[in-house]
């Protein structure tokens, strides 16, 4: 199409020849003629010295001419950093109606455009519409489906479904040579075609709500249906305990019992039924002993979960009826029987999901990207924090392995291969439930204070650590109002029941306060001696971690600080260096994501009407960042990353192009202390002003609402998770410390932060962590989430560069488990 036509780079290009021809800026890169990946690199910078190019990729399928050693990865990714932006030729369609609408063609595969994806982000269920699909198990039909695919010169397809529509999407794949060859054959498509077509590629992301595929530690969907079962069961404990009543509730997962053991572990069950891990025979005694203990040790009502695949250990179905009619002819309680249903499917998608779904998108969309003709199929998951690509029939032959376990006996194994998040949720719950407390004392106090400001799931924390503590034999002390409360001698011990129902309370019913505990040092030394404490807990928030490195600097001066000490971070800033989650930040997240769910209905309804949000989180835009990737804000300003009156007009200009579109609406977030000039007054004003005429603006600050709430799902059972954890750890570092009679601890290990780093929980010295803490502006000097704000950029529409240069390579599921000694204390 070009005349004259531009000259050729290839292997035999030399950067004299490019610097010597300087009338041409349009080269023809002859890729696979290229000698080397470092040849080609050297050819580009030579010509980004000598002229301006403008590089435009037509096809993912140009990396298929490299070697196949990551070559072409690499070079994807220099391309990004070097030339400020890859511009791909990419035609995105939405297959309606899943398998059957590729398999009718037609309108079911329709082009997906920038504002026909708008306003989907808190919309529940799937807006392009599924259905099961018997055509498309059979080769006929996966032959219309290919055929309807070349035709649209479609060789890209991300697959969102369980282990069924995945092994369906691999077997298409399988076959795609073969039914290409047919379709050429029967006179349906071309050779050109063929050729243009000859490999097809499949990236899956996982959807079902319960979390029953193999190789993830979270499935799209769960934790919103996490969140509509505690509804329910909140609900459910008011009314119980007003009535001193048993509740049976039966939640879905026919084949997984995940969703019955998170809820069991959020909501303090007395018992679970999982599919996994039936019960013992002579479970029913084993059961109507354990209410019966619960109601004698002064609680007003009992809670079993049973997930509705449940079965007994000779594969009998246990059932609500049948557990109703065991404790009401046994124990004589009043006993009612709940079955969820399908109200688990439905509602508002939450605040993790949205961000899992954003994320594994943007995931899928590089792997496709990267993908060869000897790329195995891929499944896009989630291993603790980081984001994995494992092979898709992998995952699938395991989750297989799961259910041959089940039928054969083997339920330990069942446990294990659901993964190491389900196994580590499956021993929780044991050391909470399944226990008979021992008359034997250790002899050691534990003390467990909450500082800082409140928040969702510290209550969760502390009642995790007080029953895990009482079962190890501890006397367990808690301490009110802070390191102030330890100072004045604000403690008390607690009992079993003490923390009762403490899960699904928010705030803190300890008391906690800011004061940092170095001008009570004295006061503090000589309680701990008083009331002869041993370890200390310390929940909260960076004045937590700042407190506790002032009593591991005073050791020196008072030796009754030498004890074993643990800081949980605990904040909806999730500013606490050693951890990239905090409890409570999950439940702040969700609130301001619901705020601006119904703050972005407003403006869609009045039409060309932006809103300004100010969110907490001090000098930290955790949420702010998060709370934007979740509610499909404009723009996040926050301290991190620096902004100027040059970005505000650029983010001015943006929404007033937007307002020209069909998405007639705007939403910007602002971190508190994102910037002491451009407050959110300034911005609010500075809006206003340029959008006269085409936009108006509204203002809310959110304020405290942000720290109160009950605690989501996630937060109860992180913050379960953390309290059991830092109980264990320190029982064994007392044992550790123990000489000539007496507690000593003064090694740097011997104060930790726990927290989670990536995929696990890991244990922190308080001194090593000071080098990575900005103290002036109490933040960590490294935060994981701040490479997700590109991509709240770029679903903003704005034209940036994303950073590809951390690779996720493929991974396998199958790998060596570790030793049974240590797995419980692996979270």
């Amino acid at each position: 199409l070009l005349r004259p036509h531009p000259p050729s780079l290839h292997k035999y290009t030399s950067p004299d020849i490019i610097k010597s021809n300087k009338h041409s800026s349009l080269y023809i890169l002859e890729l696979e003629n290229m000698h080397t990946n470092d040849h080609m690199v050297n050819i580009l910078s030579c010509l980004i010295s000598v002229h301006t190019v403008c590089v435009y990729i037509y096809s993912v399928h140009l990396c298929a001419h490299l070697d196949k050693s990551g070559g072409s990865v690499n070079l994807l990714r220099w391309l990004v950093e070097f030339f400020g932006i890859v511009t791909c030729s990419v035609f995105c369609v939405a297959v309606l109606q899943g398998y059957q609408g590729l398999v009718d063609g037609g309108d079911c595969i329709r082009p997906a455009t920038w504002e026909s994806v708008s306003m989907m982000l808190q919309l529940g269920g799937t807006v392009i519409g599924s259905a099961r699909c018997k055509d498309f198990q059979t080769r006929e039909g996966r032959m219309k489906a290919a055929y309807n695919l070349v035709k649209r010169g479609i060789t890209n397809l991300c697959v969102i479904g369980g282990d069924g529509s995945l092994t369906g999407a691999n077997q298409f794949r399988t076959e795609w040579s073969d039914l290409l060859v047919n379709l050429v054959s029967k006179g349906k498509i071309s050779a050109d075609e063929a050729k243009n077509a000859s490999h097809l590629n499949i990236v899956g992301m996982v959807g079902s709500i319960d979390n029953d595929f193999c190789g993830t530690d979270m499935t799209i969907g769960t934790d919103s249906a996490l969140h509509r079962i505690m509804e329910v069961v909140d609900s459910i404990t008011t009314t119980a305990q007003s009535h001193q009543r048993a509740f049976i509730l039966e939640v879905m997962g026919r084949h997984c019992g995940y969703l019955a053991l998170v809820t069991a572990l959020a909501c303090g069950a007395d018992w679970v039924f999982i599919p996994e891990m039936p019960p013992e025979d002579g479970w029913e005694e084993h059961l109507c002993r354990r209410l019966m203990e619960t109601r004698n040790r002064g609680s007003r009502l009992n809670v079993i979960i049973v997930a509705e695949g449940a079965m007994a250990r000779d594969g009998k179905p246990i059932t609500c009826d049948h557990i109703r009619e065991l404790v009401t002819k046994r124990l004589g309680y009043d006993t009612r029987s709940t079955i969820l249903g399908h109200v688990q499917r439905g509602g508002t998608p939450s605040a993790f999901d949205r961000i899992l779904g954003s994320r594994m998108g943007v995931e899928a969309v590089m792997a496709l990207m990267e993908a060869t003709p000897d790329t195995p199929a891929c499944v896009v998951s989630l291993s603790g924090n980081q984001a994995v690509r494992l092979p898709l029939m992998e995952c699938v032959q395991v989750t297989k392995d799961v259910t041959i376990a089940m039928k054969e006996g083997r339920f330990e194994d069942a446990v294990k291969l659901r993964g190491k998040s389900f196994e580590n949720n499956w021993n929780t719950y044991k050391l909470l439930a399944h226990v008979h407390l021992s008359d034997v004392k250790s002899n050691i106090n534990v003390a467990v204070l909450n500082v800082g400001a409140p928040c969702a799931g510290m209550n969760a924390a502390v009642r995790a650590a007080v029953r895990i503590g009482i079962t190890q034999g501890h006397n367990m002390l808690a301490v009110h109002d802070g390191f102030e409360g330890l100072a004045q001698g604000k403690i008390e011990q607690f009992t079993w029941t003490s923390v009762g129902g403490w899960t699904g309370k928010g705030g803190s019913n300890l008391g906690t306060k800011r004061v940092l505990p170095a001008k009570y040092m004295e006061e503090i030394s000589l309680n701990i001696a008083k009331y002869n404490i041993h370890g200390l807990i310390v929940i909260g928030g960076f004045e937590a971690f700042s407190g506790g490195l002032d009593l591991v600097h005073a050791r020196e001066k008072y030796e009754e600080l030498c004890i074993p000490i643990v800081v949980i971070p605990a904040t909806v800033s999730n500013n606490v260096p050693g951890s990239d989650f905090s409890i409570g930040a999950d439940t702040a997240l969700n609130t301001i994501t619901m705020t601006c769910d119904r703050i972005k209905q407003s403006a869609a309804g009045t039409k060309r009407r932006v809103f300004i949000i100010e969110t907490m989180g001090g000098y930290c835009g955790y949420l702010a960042t998060m709370s934007g990737l979740a509610a499909g804000a404009d723009a996040a300003y926050i301290f991190e990353e620096k902004f100027g009156i040059r970005d505000l007009e650029t983010n001015v200009e943006h929404i007033v192009q937007k307002m020209k579109t069909t998405v007639k609406r705007g939403l910007i977030l602002r971190n508190e202390n994102s910037n002491a000039n451009y407050t959110t007054d300034f911005i609010f004003n500075l809006y206003s002003e340029e959008g006269k005429g085409v936009f108006d603006c509204r203002k809310n600050v959110l304020g405290h609402m942000q720290q109160g709430g009950t605690p989501t799902p996630f937060d109860r059972n992180f913050a379960t998770k953390m309290g059991a954890k830092s109980v264990l750890w320190l029982t064994e570092k007392l044992k550790e410390c123990y000489r000539h009679g007496r507690i000593f601890a003064n090694t740097p290990d011997s104060a930790c932060v726990l927290g989670m780093r990536k995929r696990g929980l890991v244990f922190q010295p308080l001194d090593e962590l000071k080098e990575e803490t900005d103290f002036d502006h109490r933040i960590p000097k490294t935060q994981w989430w701040l490479k997700l704000r590109p991509i709240l950029k770029i679903l903003a529409k704005y034209k940036i560069n994303l950073d590809t240069s951390e690779a996720v390579l493929m991974e396998h599921i199958i790998s060596k488990r570790a030793p049974e000694s240590i797995r419980l204390f692996v979270f």
